[in-house]
């Protein structure tokens, strides 16, 4: 496996920071106290926040639509994009007109002087940034970040709104794109917006990390806030055996008793040519040597479901989550991947829509299409979407 410097450095402070985060012995008894007074202060924080905004002390609005909160307790990976383009994508079939409010992370920002000059020219905040209308997409990957992208790239009828205030862009897509539900991407902690049900995702292969809150921990709150959530779904549940999945759900039951809770699987479904039109079955994969390309939060899910269907990876690359490509490093992969002996290169659809141009590469290109199956079959998935579509908020 190839790792560019800057990443090596990158991971380097990474697991430096996970001797900490999860017990392995570790040589600075001081540097860990400290990890876990910051996670005491932080938990402080979020018991004060949470309480805030509880108690009415802080403004939290309703926006008169029905509004659907996706998030997750932990930091890193845990499969929201492809859950929220299957929730969205089923909501618009059963009549909702939805948009999918997202922060953006990774886009780019508009200077601080730029949204000053608008606001003493026109007496308000920019409008939010709107990557899909529900007809087409409106903005590059620079604009609208990875995620957003592709929820816009993959979903028609659906608009993608884009704003740190998610408030504001509830709002927008109100008034000027006539929506009637909203779906908040990583929304879970966000409560300057009210919800109407709040859908929690649990990576069942490191659910909890190792109990700690921020910095000590993965956790961005306690784990016995999942009681909030009205939905659980446990993603990549089939990474762990049956008898882990079951202690699993008899622990989140001693939090939640009443949230319905669906295991759920990012199966892979085809290859797909990057900025092309080839398809590709799986079997394809078949007894072909491939190089991995991936700049994502958990590659080693996508490395095996490779191997999984027969591919022999003779050579992998792994960026930090978000990353973003440039020609150089895209051209001497592809290089590498060649003398290594690699016929094709795979990387993730989330890596694809941040690859621009891929004219004079040497070797095909392809990136791996994943969706969500139920493990317990669809009837449970089912029956929660005829719940959410039959909500009608004054």
């Amino acid at each position: 496996m190839h790792v560019s410097c800057f990443d090596r450095c990158i991971q380097g402070c990474v697991n430096s920071v996970k001797d900490v985060l999860y017990n392995v012995p570790y040589r600075s008894k001081s540097l860990s106290a400290l990890f876990k007074a910051l996670a005491l202060v932080f938990y402080g924080i979020v018991f004060c926040r949470e309480k805030a905004y509880k108690n009415r002390w802080l403004p939290s609005q309703t926006l008169g639509c029905l509004t659907i909160v996706v998030g997750n307790l932990t930091v890193g990976g845990t499969g929201k994009t492809p859950i929220v383009e299957k929730l969205s994508r089923e909501l618009n079939r059963q009549g909702r007109k939805v948009a999918i409010l997202s922060r953006g992370y990774k886009s780019k920002k508009e200077s601080l002087w730029v949204r000053s000059l608008h606001w003493l020219l026109h007496g308000e905040a920019r409008p939010p940034r709107v990557v899909s209308d529900g007809q087409q997409c409106l903005m590059a990957y620079e604009q609208a970040g990875d995620e957003p992208l592709l929820l816009a790239r993959n979903l028609s009828n659906v608009c993608v709104v884009v704003d740190k205030d998610r408030v504001n862009a509830g709002r927008y897509a109100i008034k000027n794109l006539q929506c009637d539900t909203l779906v908040l991407d990583d929304g879970f902690q966000y409560f300057q917006l009210k919800n109407t049900f709040c859908i929690l995702l649990i990576d069942v292969t490191n659910p909890f990390g190792n109990g700690w809150v921020l910095p000590r921990g993965i956790l961005r709150e306690p784990v016995n806030r999942m009681k909030r959530a009205q939905f659980i779904f446990l993603t990549k549940s089939d990474q762990i055996s049956t008898e882990r999945l079951q202690s699993l759900k008899r622990l989140i039951r001693s939090y939640n008793a009443t949230a319905p809770i669906l295991p759920c699987i990012h199966a892979p479904k085809y290859l797909r040519q990057v900025n092309g039109d080839e398809q590709l079955t799986l079997g394809a994969l078949q007894n072909r040597r491939v190089a991995a390309l991936s700049g994502i939060a958990s590659p080693d899910a996508f490395e095996q479901f490779l191997k999984d269907r027969g591919a022999t990876v003779v050579h992998t690359q792994r960026f930090v989550d978000h990353h973003c490509y440039s020609p150089e490093e895209l051209q001497d992969f592809f290089e590498q991947a060649q003398r290594m002996g690699a016929e094709w290169v795979i990387t993730t659809e989330k890596d694809a829509v941040r690859i621009a141009n891929t004219e004079h590469l040497p070797l095909p290109f392809y990136f791996l299409r994943m969706e969500i199956e139920w493990i317990e079959g669809t009837a449970p998935f089912q029956h929660i979407m005829e719940t959410l579509s039959a909500q009608h908020i004054a």
